[in-house]
């Protein structure tokens, strides 16, 4: 579904992503882990296309994500860490308006919205303006609006950090119950290693700008570990699931 070939990107003299290669799988769910400046913000900026790479190459099923980012925005579903949405709009709206900016047709794109909105739990605020709704409603219509399109990627950056903990947990399972009805391969980040473990079959750990370790949860806290990563795991918040 993706592969990343020596992905690697330089602001100047700072290499914020150095020389990264990974693969992901229909259906597979990835977290990247990792501290502020590991790289992995703007990695996924690369994949999603809103930044060129120094160096390397993406694609995603099958499309080069920097000569043919129209077919890869077609099949990719994104929920920023502040996603963008028109407070002054319907919920409805808002995803139906979305929907039809993917080129679909106008009715298809009013179904679509009635049934993700239905699976995100707001079904019954779909006429509400989203700048009346809590901080965790409109996480979800973050999610509505990723799902929107009907992709087979969802990338997501720091989907739940904003949230308080109760309400994380609520999108964490969410996010988990979407991913196994759609059929999803999900790519997302966060820092916190809690969140990390809750969502994904395999994680990469970012530091530096390089994937330093890669494994399933249970397979990378219990393997001896080289020590600089030992102590960048035990560093993050939600450190106490490594015991």
């Amino acid at each position: 579904m993706i592969t990343v070939s020596h992905l690697t990107r330089r602001f100047g003299s700072l290499v914020a992503v150095d020389d990264v290669s990974f693969q992901l799988e229909r259906g597979e769910v990835v977290g990247f882990l990792g501290p502020n400046g590991a790289g992995k913000t703007t990695t996924m900026r690369m994949l999603t296309g809103f930044l060129p790479a120094t160096a390397g190459t993406i694609e995603i099923a099958g499309f080069d994500v920097l000569r043919e980012s129209l077919q890869v925005r077609r099949k990719l579903g994104y929920l920023p860490e502040a996603v963008p949405l028109y407070r002054e709009h319907r919920v409805e709206e808002m995803l139906a308006f979305q929907g039809q900016l993917h080129r679909m047709p106008r009715k298809q794109a009013r179904r679509r919205t009635d049934e993700v909105l239905e699976r995100v739990g707001l079904g019954d605020r779909k006429r509400s303006l989203i700048g009346r709704l809590s901080k965790g409603q409109r996480q979800r219509i973050g999610i509505a609006r990723a799902l929107v399109v009907s992709p087979r990627l969802v990338v997501a950056d720091e989907p739940v950090s904003a949230l308080d903990v109760t309400i994380q947990a609520q999108i964490l399972d969410l996010m988990q119950e979407l991913g196994r009805e759609y059929g999803l391969t999900m790519l997302f980040v966060s820092h916190d290693l809690a969140v990390v473990r809750h969502l994904a079959d395999r994680i990469l750990v970012l530091y530096k700008g390089e994937v330093v370790e890669q494994g399933s949860g249970d397979d990378l806290f219990e393997r001896p570990q080289q020590p600089y990563t030992r102590q960048l795991l035990t560093s993050i918040p939600g450190r106490s699931l490594l015991a």
